[in-house]
């Protein structure tokens, strides 16, 4: 069934996060970029492919939608457009991940269509947590709701109750859930980092003028110091979960579009990128008593870019897909965080994105190639590579329990690769 919670974003009040250890998720990717967002799970997989690749357990149609999966191991959450402009909707539908089909849909916001040629439907990704789903819509509609049925638990209009203002072409900024609240920037003036609780939808702080990105933030642990990072139109912006207290600043250049989150590089360094001629850079994170301070360690202009696609940080090196409308042929490199310095490029991927899983590399090519990589400074070392899926590929894979989940911006399905 299909039921507009539209109604309830005007009565409503939201609530949020839930407590989260990674180690307590290996069989789960619960929510964008895996059990931690960083793309890496620890989550065992067959690398042994034979030569079509992993047998193909379903494959379902989709709406067009650039956000990816989350899934507990037994449902499959995914937001997509069902319908056309302007009677459509974007909408939450949980998946039986065992056979794809759909277990209940529930409307959340109107349906989108761009002109642009990126592609219709909505730009974010479901987040899973203890029994709930939380979603935030185009135009910054946040709601939690049952996993079980899609029950809405509480919602949020950021627009009509904070002032907020989505980016251009959508809001596409993932909930980030950490301890006991739920994470977003989509605020106006003075609120527009806000904090909610995540069983009351209640709002546990709210401050600050930066305006959103579509990059989503992260949790982070920086001299013992539990934060979460902000990448907004003016740089990143690290806080206090529990207060909203700013604890550390760093300019960052904004041209058009910053999609890619920043990623922790270890204990101390923080890489982030954007398109639009910007660049990468990664900077250090130093305390002193109370106080951070933010150092860069190198920066280069219209270099290293991530257009959309994060990269995953591994033993002092970044491996991800570098360029910007390279549609096909973007190369997969391998980065010194400390330095910059490029260790290797290997060309054909495309835009596509990569994780780390197994100690592997998964890459998916912007036209549906899955590729299984060592992530080795030396040398670019391919394991498998197989082509489950056709069509335009930019979101990320989920891996739950052996089982990898691909979808295109038409359609999706599941793989078996759990270990023999």
């Amino acid at each position: 069934m299909s039921r507009s919670i539209g109604r309830i974003f005007s009565r409503m009040t939201l609530a949020a996060a839930m407590l989260f250890v990674a180690s307590a998720f290996a069989a789960e990717w619960p929510q964008y970029r895996g059990p931690d967002h960083d793309g890496i799970t620890p989550d065992k997989i067959n690398t042994q492919w034979p030569p079509g690749g992993p047998k193909m357990l379903w494959k379902i149609p989709l709406g067009s939608s650039l956000g990816s999966f989350v899934t507990d191991g037994k449902k499959v959450f995914v937001y997509q457009m069902r319908g056309t402009v302007p009677s459509g909707a974007e909408t939450l539908t949980a998946i039986d991940a065992a056979t794809g089909r759909a277990i209940w849909q529930r409307d959340i916001d109107g349906a989108t269509k761009y002109e642009s040629g990126g592609g219709d439907g909505p730009r974010s990704t479901p987040t899973y947590n203890d029994g709930k789903v939380y979603v935030l819509s185009t135009y910054l509609k946040l709601g939690c709701l049952d996993a079980s049925d899609g029950r809405v638990i509480w919602a949020h209009d950021l627009r009509a109750e904070f002032g907020g203002k989505e980016p251009r072409w959508g809001n596409a900024c993932s909930p980030l859930i950490d301890g006991d609240l739920v994470f977003v920037c989509g605020g106006g003036k003075g609120e527009s980092l806000i904090a909610f609780d995540k069983k009351t939808g209640k709002v546990v702080w709210k401050g600050q003028d930066d305006k959103p990105t579509h990059a989503t933030p992260i949790p982070a642990t920086i001299g013992g110091v539990r934060q979460i990072i902000f990448f907004t139109v003016a740089g990143l912006v690290s806080v206090k979960p529990e207060t909203g207290q700013v604890l550390w600043r760093q300019p960052f250049k904004f041209s058009t579009s910053t999609s890619a989150s920043p990623v922790l590089c270890g204990e101390d360094i923080v890489y982030c990128s954007a398109g639009y001629g910007v660049g990468g850079g990664a900077y250090q994170i130093k305390k002193d008593g109370e106080t951070f301070t933010s150092t860069q360690l190198w920066f280069k202009p219209g270099q290293d870019i991530n257009h959309w696609s994060t990269p995953v940080y591994k033993d002092g090196y970044l491996y991800g897909l570098y360029g910007f409308k390279e549609f096909k042929t973007e190369p997969l490199k391998c980065i010194d965080v400390k330095t910059g310095d490029e260790k290797w490029s290997h060309k054909g991927f495309g835009q596509g994105q990569v994780i780390l899983v197994d100690d592997n590399l998964m890459i998916v090519s912007d036209i549906g190639e899955l590729i299984l990589a060592k992530p080795n400074p030396d040398s670019y070392q391919e394991i498998a590579r197989c082509h489950p899926i056709t069509g335009k590929c930019w979101t990320d894979p989920a891996v739950a329990e052996g089982k990898i989940y691909l979808r295109s911006q038409t359609g999706a399905v599941c793989l078996d690769a759990t270990p023999k």
